[in-house]
């Protein structure tokens, strides 16, 4: 018996079974990516207000050099678009061991290298940093 007939009748087979898992390996795969894209966005957020409250608690700090030195972070790690806060908005009146909190948020939608759905298009991804004042009593 000849293998030929049943080579010619076979000879489609792969391409009907690639075009039907094909979309389900590149959905996991742009999934995947996206999913790694928000968590490195998170932990970028999260350094960024580590860094601004690092400069917050520092005795002579100004809001100005605080969002400067955010603003600075964000860029170099190609992130546009976020908001920040720093609380007390008032560095001056802050005393030793006092807490500074600051804030960085970013929506998703400005971060994401896929378009996003529904779902993720209000979704907020931020950092939260608090630290004691280091400053004389």
């Amino acid at each position: 018996m000849s293998t030929r007939p049943m080579l010619r009748r076979r000879r489609g087979a792969a391409v009907v079974e690639f075009a039907v898992v094909a979309p389900l390996i590149f959905l996991l795969l742009f999934g995947m990516i996206e999913f790694g894209r928000m968590l490195m966005v998170q932990q970028i957020m999260t350094n960024a207000s580590r860094e601004g409250a690092r400069r917050a608690i520092i005795e002579s700090s100004t809001v100005p050099e605080v969002t400067a030195v955010i603003t600075d972070y964000l860029q170099t790690n190609s992130v546009s678009g976020a908001a920040l806060t720093i609380e007390p908005t008032d560095l001056t009146t802050v005393g030793a061991g006092d807490p500074v909190t600051v804030m960085v948020s970013v929506q998703y939608d400005q971060v994401s290298w896929l378009p996003t759905s529904q779902r993720l298009s209000g979704v907020l991804i931020q950092g939260i940093s608090t630290m004691r004042a280091e400053r004389p009593e």
